[in-house]
């Protein structure tokens, strides 16, 4: 189970039950935009589908809490173990991943039907005397689960919109122009430092135990790097250049084409990109998204910088500015930390079978729902993937 030294579910503003219902009411308003033909579709192999999203969430209450935990509870349909079950070997077999946009049956009234059925009987148990006190650490896991997979939701269904010929927006513009502001620095002294989560209220298990780090001296620079300043690299032929590139970066260059960041492209010789309002023109002033590690090294190497390391970015979170617009690639592995131990059980599989071939995210992004947004939190993908809201803050060694 993840670290806890209280109960979550009575560690926020909202009672137990109260956050089921809103957490759970979030993600169906996520949803609510999409016509059931944009809940079905799968835009490639690492993507799932937004009504496979509703029903996985909701299976996970179902698995890990109600079948085990709640007397007389009456499995909706016994096929959505196999339907629905992610990656949890323990549980038993599974739908193959990329085969979920097959999954037309259930369809999107038959999935709400199963989130109610699930919420009606989680609202039930909950409302059982010591119930929360007793199942709270698995309860809040399951409600974490869930905002992660809001994040999903929307890295997903960008993906798959961005495919259509139409160019649909999932939403209207937010009308927020961002400020653009000079490249500042902070500089950071050799210490011995220590990283990982303190104890108090939820954290995932990856994101401890404490432990101490060496760091040399460094400097950190004060805000994400900018569409405008990428697009310098764009111009210089960062994409052309081996020098600049890991060699597997440079092999993702010339395999798939990559000249720019995912969702830009070019529009009478004007770069424009695809985003969750539609299509836009690239915003010099915002931070550049939708780059892989190996895009994010690349920039940092033509700029004579470097990636953060993930010890460095915890160190600086305090001190840095717009953190959360996107989420920072650093030059650390998916690693366990010291004396990391996997919860027993399938919940064991939630984050320690991932510590390989995966690199460290650091901060959030505008899709992260905001308890997630902490100096601990490590977000991991593999270094060529683009997809999710992935940017980069400029890193350099101090002498």
């Amino acid at each position: 189970m993840p670290h806890q030294t209280m109960h979550a579910l009575q560690a926020h503003g909202l009672g137990g039950l109260d956050r089921l219902r809103a957490i759970r009411a979030r993600t169906e308003a996520l949803a609510a935009p999409l016509s059931p033909e944009d809940q079905t579709v799968q835009s490639m192999p690492d993507a799932s589908p937004t009504k496979w999203h509703l029903a996985h969430t909701t299976w996970f209450f179902e698995t890990f809490v109600l079948r085990p935990h709640a007397a007389g509870y009456a499995v909706f349909d016994p096929a959505y173990e196999y339907l629905f079950n992610s990656y949890y070997e323990a549980v038993g077999p599974r739908h193959p991943r990329p085969q979920r946009g097959l999954i037309t049956r259930p369809g999107v009234e038959e999935v709400m039907a199963y989130r109610r059925h699930v919420t009606d009987a989680m609202a039930t148990l909950l409302s059982t005397a010591g119930t929360a006190s007793t199942l709270g650490d698995i309860v809040e896991l399951g409600l974490q689960h869930e905002q992660q997979h809001q994040e999903l939701i929307l890295m997903d269904i960008k993906h798959a919109l961005s495919l259509n010929p139409l160019r649909p927006a999932y939403r209207l513009p937010s009308g927020k122009a961002p400020k653009a502001c000079p490249l500042a620095w902070r500089e950071f002294e050799a210490a011995l430092v220590e990283i990982g989560h303190e104890g108090g209220g939820f954290v995932f298990d990856n994101e401890g135990p404490r432990h101490r780090v060496w760091l040399d001296a460094f400097a950190l620079a004060m805000r994400p790097v900018t569409c405008g300043e990428y697009l310098e690299f764009i111009e210089d032929g960062g994409y052309r250049r081996p020098e600049f590139w890991l060699s597997a970066g440079w092999d993702c260059v010339n395999q798939r084409g990559w000249q720019a960041p995912l969702y830009w492209e070019q529009c009478d010789g004007r770069w424009k990109i695809f985003t969750l309002s539609g299509l836009e023109s690239v915003d010099p002033a915002r931070p550049v998204c939708h780059v892989s590690a190996y895009e994010a090294n690349a920039f940092a190497k033509w700029k004579g910088k470097r990636l953060p390391r993930e010890a460095e970015w915890e160190l600086a979170a305090s001190a840095i500015d717009d953190s959360g617009e996107v989420w920072e690639w650093t030059a650390s592995p998916y690693v366990a930390y010291p004396g990391y131990r996997e919860p027993p059980g399938a919940i064991g599989e939630y984050n320690g079978k991932f510590m390989a071939n995966q690199t460290v995210l650091r901060g959030g992004c505008a899709a992260t729902p905001r308890g997630h947004v902490r100096s601990t939190y490590r977000n991991f993908f593999p270094p060529d993937a683009r997809w999710m809201f992935g940017g980069i803050r400029l890193a350099e060694d101090l002498r």
